[in-house]
């Protein structure tokens, strides 16, 4: 049976959290995480700092000892910093910390979603703000070089807190248009040797990101 949610035959899927990830990751060459508030920025200032980062489930009694196994420091809940426990997913904590060569990162969305996809074999990359137009031209590349390349852009989102149920967010959304803009051209839509590809499932969702940005900028000038 086929799985609509897959958009399985485009080079290029969109989706939201962990289900999402699961629908169109399944296949996927690449896999775009966007989180940026916080796990994909706390994932750049730390690679900034030559920190290897090791994503991981959220709240999962077993990240201790991930830790342990990889001579890694956890990091916390932003209440539980302390001097013991001194890095969390605030990208603050990360700059200020010495002597981190490696860190155990966990969140409920955007790590818990590169693990479970990482585990597939995918390259997933991480985005945020402070790196979509780098991950965006090197995804590009690997669009136009390889026609078997698959792409999956998943944003992490939020979680509500009475059922644990997705909270689209707006910065992710942002995010996935910004690093997608580049893809346009790259035969990233279905495959068709003698016609011309038909309008992407990520169109649309691409358009009303990128008219949200000026909206917003609008505003603010």
């Amino acid at each position: 049976m086929i799985n609509p949610y897959q958009q399985a035959g485009y080079r290029v899927r969109v989706d939201w959290g962990p289900q999402g990830a699961d629908a169109v990751g399944a296949g996927a060459t690449i896999v775009a995480v966007v989180d940026v508030l916080s796990f994909t920025t706390a994932l750049t200032v730390a690679a900034d700092l030559g920190i290897e980062v090791y994503p991981y489930r959220w709240r999962d009694a077993s990240a201790s000892e991930y830790a342990r196994r990889h001579d890694a420091l956890l990091a916390v809940g932003r209440s539980e910093v302390d001097a013991r426990h001194p890095v969390s997913l605030s990208p603050a904590t990360i700059r200020t910390a010495a002597g981190v060569r490696r860190l155990v990162l966990p969140s409920p969305n955007g790590s818990t979603i590169a693990q479970r996809l990482a585990d597939t074999g995918a390259t997933v990359v991480g985005v945020s703000l402070r790196n979509a137009a780098a991950a965006a031209a090197w995804t590009a590349a690997r669009l136009a070089d390889d026609p078997d390349t698959v792409v999956a852009v998943v944003a992490g989102g939020e979680r509500w807190r009475a059922d644990d149920s997705l909270r689209p967010a707006v910065e992710d959304l942002w995010v996935q248009g910004r690093s997608s803009t580049p893809w346009t051209g790259t035969g990233s839509g279905r495959c068709h040797r003698r016609r011309r590809p038909p309008r992407r499932p990520t169109s649309g969702w691409r358009a009303g990101s990128r008219r949200c940005c000026k909206i917003v900028r609008a505003a603010g000038s």
